[in-house]
């Protein structure tokens, strides 16, 4: 990390323990509520709502607002201290929204309403200067028309904003798979007029699954995307526009998805 940056955490709420489990409650109620998820299914979703909550509510840095749309990486998925994810490498003040086994395609996820364009309204909702959307690992198994429609419908939600598009790394487990995603993503970035970080060429250490990033790797992973936000944030922010904020996991059960990374 440069020596300049130096993180805030601002902890949202002084009971973010307790808060955190008072949400999944709160989730699981709704999920099961609705009908259309029992069991394995339900608890899942809500144990993956839980996480993403807990780290939307864990705020770094100050400065020009940036907001993280993102998967597993962006949460922390295996880390102690999912405050460290790679997010917290960025400069300006930093908002997470991430979703374990999230992507850009509707079915990347089990869990509905968790694809990425989904997820932007409420993310967006109290604006933003510069947004950041990273993933793509979990759409490695989705059909390209998928991955090219989620990717338009996300662009169409962001309204205008100035917007990086981080892409999947060669994560072992999805190799080959990240290296077609990544060519669709460089492709609709060039047609939708955003700029587009390839990680796809770079190496980064990984757990023992062979798909989530260590400590380290987290590192790495941040700092080349802060120097790519660097740039952009010296500049002037652009309006925020107000959006709705309702999260949209706590929508509805399941959905159909195909073994999305937890």
């Amino acid at each position: 990390m440069p020596p300049h940056h130096v993180p805030v955490i601002a902890r949202r709420g002084t009971q973010l323990l307790a808060g955190a489990v008072v949400l999944l409650l709160m989730a699981l109620a709704t999920i099961l509520a609705s009908g259309g998820a029992t069991g394995v299914d339900a608890e899942r979703c809500g144990r993956l709502a839980m996480q993403s909550q807990v780290r939307e509510r864990l705020v770094t840095g100050h400065g020009p607002r940036i907001v993280v749309i993102g998967d597993s990486y962006s949460v922390g998925l295996g880390l102690r201290d999912p405050a460290t994810s790679w997010p917290s490498r960025l400069p300006g003040r930093v908002d997470v929204y991430g979703f374990s086994g999230s992507g850009f395609s509707a079915h990347a996820s089990g869990c509905p309403h968790v694809e990425y364009a989904d997820r932007a309204p409420y993310a967006l909702g109290e604006g933003a200067d510069l947004v950041v959307v990273e993933g793509g690992l979990n759409d490695t198994d989705q059909p390209d028309s998928a991955v090219r429609s989620g990717f338009r419908s996300l662009i169409s939600e962001l309204g205008g904003r100035p917007v990086i598009v981080v892409g999947p790394p060669p994560a072992p487990l999805r190799a080959d798979g990240a290296r077609h995603v990544d060519a669709l993503l460089r492709e609709e970035c060039a047609r939708a007029g955003v700029r587009y970080l390839s990680m796809v060429d770079r190496s980064f250490p990984y757990l023992d699954d062979d798909l989530h990033l260590t400590p380290a790797g987290h590192q790495a992973f941040g700092s080349i995307v802060a120097a790519v936000v660097a740039q952009l944030v010296a500049r002037p922010p652009v309006a925020s526009v107000p959006a709705r904020r309702t999260r949209p996991d706590m929508q509805n059960g399941p959905g159909p998805g195909s073994g999305a990374v937890q």
